[in-house]
């Protein structure tokens, strides 16, 4: 493969490797779409390509964290743009092949022995690894796990093109995860990927996979109604050491679940077999909408799922009421009660919101461990950012909803009522972060800026990209350029393209963005988006781009304009025609903004009306001279007049009087 040109449209854009769409690869990356890979240095084993869907975004922290392999995983090699399929623009993770099959191809009981040395030992290693490097995989599951034979280690599968725990089904999550959307389940921590082992272990070793045929709903209610580990295994009966190592795979509490190197250890880990504790059963049910509950634990989880019926339970009393009586916690029923009292206390607060607060609160108060739960949505916090990758028109009251969370900061009110399990103030700051970005007024701020700051590798969602993959500055400028030549009409800076801007150029373009929307003149948006699109070009693409010159000058009139002096006027006009042909914005910023010339113009302008006011003056003091001329000469018109007359009146009486 080395002999094949550097721009090969089946490259990955900026590396070696080369991806074979005409070649997919059915169930190799456990759910996502997957193809052969080849390398044009023809080193290394077999690869594959995972493609990234564009709205559902890879990890970036886990892609850029990865400094070498890990024997036992499939660990990403590199990633980026790469061939597209069906006209669609593709994004790929490149990582080794599978060394064979998944083990749920053909599901069949495992002895003991081969689960712990063959499946067990190998996770566990890979997961310690990854702890130490800060990571989660979130993607332990049968279809995900391969061997390449009998009696060879199995190797964990691909977790990073993808959100995490995005593909895993219910059964391999515990309820509180497995009830949040798919997208928003966060990293979680590594006791999450010990529990899917449980699951994993569960799986292989009765041949099936626990609970098959069984609805979510119903998987995630059996769990918190008869704890994780009676509803995974149910009355089957699993080899004891086995059974031991599973009561903490699967404790409720994530603390009390074993570290991937306790696991190594097999004595050590059959010790921690008193972890798993089923939840207290309340002396009478408690009828909640159609379901019938029996501890705070699964009252949680059907509040979260009916958040209506809950808000009206604590409102009437009635939830309260049984907490007392049925469940027999008082100190429960007495937080809720002072909830409902801060709740009517509260009138500042549109209705709508405060309820949601009440039943978010409410819900966690009734069990820790729950996730963030708003009206019927569920999130784990750092699992806001790819549920805003989703398409906006075909799930607005998902963003509805994700608007709700981040303008309350409900993210800081929940974290703060786990104080206890972790520490909330990183929380409370993230999430004023994301209200402070959410309330930037303009295409500089909002919702997708939200996502393009939440998700650094999502590419731009404007319709004018929608045929390529533009995830970074740096490529926008040469797209831009393109549509501008192809599409002169053409807003370059719409809405959603201010917004990327704003968001991945690290706040060197901030001040530019905003100022598209601060008001000012024609002129000034011109003159604006000239300084915004000359410093993209300046910093990432020195090449000529006569498509932006080009579409500048289309719009320069009235920055021309602006010139006063007619010749200097015409001279400028001359000079932007030149420097279309050149293809560089810079130059022509010079020309349109030259403060010195403008203040010249000015100047001139000042000069000229002055002599104007003279000249004007001037005619003024001629005009009104002559007319206090005229009057004087008709005064002494008069005046002759009547003497000559008096003179003849007089002679006249004269030579009367002479007779």
């Amino acid at each position: 493969m080395s002999d094949r040109p550097d721009n090969d449209p089946r490259g990955i854009v900026g590396t070696p490797y080369l991806v074979d769409i005409s070649r997919p690869l059915p169930g190799a990356g456990g759910g996502i779409p997957a193809f052969a890979a080849s390398s044009r240095r023809a080193d290394g084993g077999p690869l594959m390509a995972l493609r990234v869907d564009r709205h559902l975004p890879a990890r970036p922290r886990a892609l850029q964290s990865f400094g070498g392999a890990i024997e036992g995983l499939l660990t990403p090699i590199e990633h980026g743009p790469g061939p597209p399929i069906d006209g669609r623009p593709g994004y790929y993770v490149i990582c080794g092949a599978p060394p064979g099959p998944a083990v749920s191809e053909i599901l069949r009981p495992w002895p003991e022995q081969a689960l712990i040395d063959l499946v067990m030992r190998p996770i566990a290693l890979v997961l310690d690894q990854l702890l130490s490097r800060g990571l989660t995989h979130r993607a332990v599951r049968a279809n995900n796990v391969f061997q390449s034979a009998t009696n060879r280690p199995v190797t964990l599968g691909t977790a990073w093109a993808a959100p995490p725990a995005m593909h895993q089904p219910a059964v391999y999550e515990t309820a509180y995860t497995a009830v949040c959307h798919p997208c928003a389940r966060g990293d979680g921590r590594i006791a999450d990927d010990i529990y899917a082992l449980g699951v994993l272990l569960v799986t292989l070793a009765l041949g099936r996979t626990p609970m098959d045929g069984i609805d979510d709903k119903t998987i995630m209610l059996h769990k918190q109604e008869l704890g994780d580990f009676t509803a995974v295994t149910g009355n089957e009966r699993l080899p004891p050491i086995l059974t031991d190592i599973l009561r903490g795979m699967l404790a409720e509490d994530p603390d009390h679940r074993p570290s991937p190197a306790l696991l190594r250890d097999l004595a050590s880990a059959r010790g921690r077999r008193v972890a798993a504790r089923p939840p207290a059963k309340a002396q009478r049910s408690f009828k909640f909408g159609a379901l019938t509950v029996w501890n705070n634990r699964t009252l949680a989880l059907a509040m979260a799922l009916e958040p209506d019926e809950a808000l009206s339970a604590i409102m009437t009393g009635t939830l309260m009421y049984w907490l007392r009586r049925g469940l027999g916690d008082s100190n429960l029923a007495v937080m809720l009660e002072e909830l409902v009292r801060q709740h009517e206390v509260d009138l500042s607060a549109d209705k709508t919101i405060a309820n949601a607060i009440l039943v978010m609160r409410a819900i966690a108060d009734m069990d820790l461990y729950m996730p963030l739960c708003w009206r019927g949505l569920a999130v784990v916090p750092d699992g806001l950012g790819p549920v805003l990758t989703l398409r906006q028109d075909e799930s607005p009251e998902l963003h509805r909803r994700v608007l709700e969370i981040v303008t309350t900061e409900a993210a800081g009110i929940w974290a703060a009522m786990h104080e206890e399990r972790m520490p909330s103030a990183q929380q409370r700051l993230e999430a004023r972060q994301r209200r402070a970005i959410l309330q930037i007024q303009g295409p500089a701020g909002g919702l997708p800026r939200l996502a393009y700051t939440l998700n650094p590798l999502i590419p731009c969602a404007s319709p004018l990209l929608e045929g390529q993959w533009i995830a970074n500055v740096r490529d926008l400028a040469l797209a831009l350029d393109g549509i501008a030549a192809a599409s002169p009409g053409a807003e370059l800076l719409e809405p959603q393209i201010a917004a990327f801007i704003g968001a991945r150029s690290e706040r060197w373009l901030d001040q530019q963005v905003k100022a598209l929307v601060n008001g000012g003149d024609e002129a000034d948006r011109i003159l604006t988006t000239l300084r915004l699109l000359s410093e993209l070009q300046t910093r990432f693409h020195q090449a000529p781009l006569k498509g932006f010159t080009s579409w500048i000058a289309a719009r320069s009139g009235p920055l021309i304009d602006r010139w006063r002096n007619r010749e200097r006027r015409a001279a400028v006009e001359a000079e932007l025609k030149t420097m279309v042909a050149t293809g560089y914005l810079p130059p022509m910023l010079r020309l349109l903004e030259d403060q010195a010339g403008h203040l010249e113009d000015s100047e001139g302008l000042r000069v000229a009306l002055a002599e104007v006011d003279g000249l004007d003056a001037a005619l003024y003091g001629i005009a009104e001279g002559g007319q206090r001329r005229a009057a004087i000469a008709t005064r002494l018109g008069q005046e002759i007049a009547a003497g000559i007359g008096l003179a003849a009146i007089a002679a006249t009486l004269i030579l009367a009087a002479l007779g």
